[in-house]
């Protein structure tokens, strides 16, 4: 079982390959994995004051769209501007950098809106249906595509974050999506691995068929894992299937598919887990990248539950301790039952 085999196993440094970092697992500092619970559940009241609630629209900053698009009928998903953005949809674009010595400005130019995934307060996405979530999926991308004809914008990242302490301002159920006028770094890296490992073996590395021992669930177009080097516990991927470098080429069918395997991840993660706060982001090739890259790059969908805290090795290394083996990870969640 993963508690007698967490119990033998000595520290170890494992190299992430995708993002290019050592991770150290040390499970001597945690439980039994099966005992690792969140000491902060996620707990929302209902309030009668949401302007996320049906309703209460006029409280919102300017909406950009909706589902369905009939503005007669009720709506299930709007996508709105954020009311306090990282960057401003307002500032006159401005692709060139300022060079001030030894450092570099770019104009604060981007987007930042919000996506409230249900009219319901108490409604989370988790209790969704597997078409609901697809819904909310492809509201994603629809949103991205409209970013993608904006001139400066080159990636947009798509994040959920679940619970106050994972960064949720709003308890009512929304995830948020930024549009860069620059590719992140962590973006840049991830590519560059990738292609190193591509120019390496000739495959990409997440078209490769994992371990079953870091299998969780499998539907039709993607499978749930526990990555070999999580630099986080329980931490989970959702991968496609097939090789597709951007999320934004996801079909009407693999959107249900995925919100099907996305909801049980997060059923499964709640039931385990003691409902813990979580962050989950949606990792794609920039909007607009080379030919020559598409082979080696692969997007994914990372879940991230808040079960510790960063501490200022961590910080000061960026490299990440975690107290539990991924393969321990997947067993314990492979044993997990919830309702479909």
């Amino acid at each position: 079982m993963a508690s007698s085999s967490s119990t033998a196993r000595k520290p170890e440094l494992r190299k992430d390959a995708i993002n290019n970092r050592w991770v150290i697992f040390s499970p001597a500092r945690s439980k039994r994995p099966s005992d690792l619970k969140s000491k902060s559940p996620a707990t929302y009241q209902q309030s009668q004051k949401c302007p996320f609630c049906a309703g209460h629209e006029h409280e919102c900053a300017p909406e950009i769209f909706r589902v369905p698009p009939d503005s007669k009928s009720d709506w299930k998903i709007r996508v709105i501007q954020n009311l306090y953005p990282a960057l401003s949809r307002d500032i006159q674009p401005d692709p060139n950098y300022q060079d001030l010595g030894n450092h570099r400005v770019l104009s604060g130019f981007g987007f930042h809106d919000v996506v409230i995934e249900s009219p319901t307060h108490p409604v989370h996405l988790s209790d969704l249906s597997a078409s609901e979530v697809g819904e909310v999926l492809l509201t994603y991308k629809k949103r991205i595509l409209q970013l993608a004809s904006v001139d400066c914008i080159k990636y947009v990242q798509v994040f959920k974050n679940y619970g106050a302490t994972a960064g949720a301002s709003m308890s009512h159920s929304h995830s948020q999506m930024i549009g860069l006028p620059i590719i992140p770094p962590s973006i840049t890296l991830w590519l560059q691995a990738m292609k190193e490992h591509f120019d390496q073996t000739g495959k990409c590395i997440l078209c490769e068929i994992p371990s079953k021992e870091l299998l969780i669930d499998e539907s039709a177009h993607f499978i749930s894992i526990a990555p070999f080097a999580a630099s986080h516990a329980f931490e989970i991927w959702i991968v496609p299937r097939d090789h597709s470098s951007h999320f934004h080429h996801i079909d009407n069918e693999k959107a249900v598919d995925l919100g099907d395997l996305l909801r049980l991840t997060l059923r499964k993660m709640s039931a385990q887990l003691n409902n813990p706060p979580y962050n989950f982001m949606i990792h794609t090739s920039p909007l607009y990248i080379d030919e020559s890259w598409l082979p080696c790059s692969h997007w994914f969908l990372q879940i991230v539950p808040q079960l510790t805290v960063v501490g200022g090795f961590e910080v000061g290394t960026g490299c990440y301790i975690n107290s539990v083996f991924p393969e321990d990870v997947a067993e314990v969640m492979r044993e997990v039952h919830v309702q479909k």
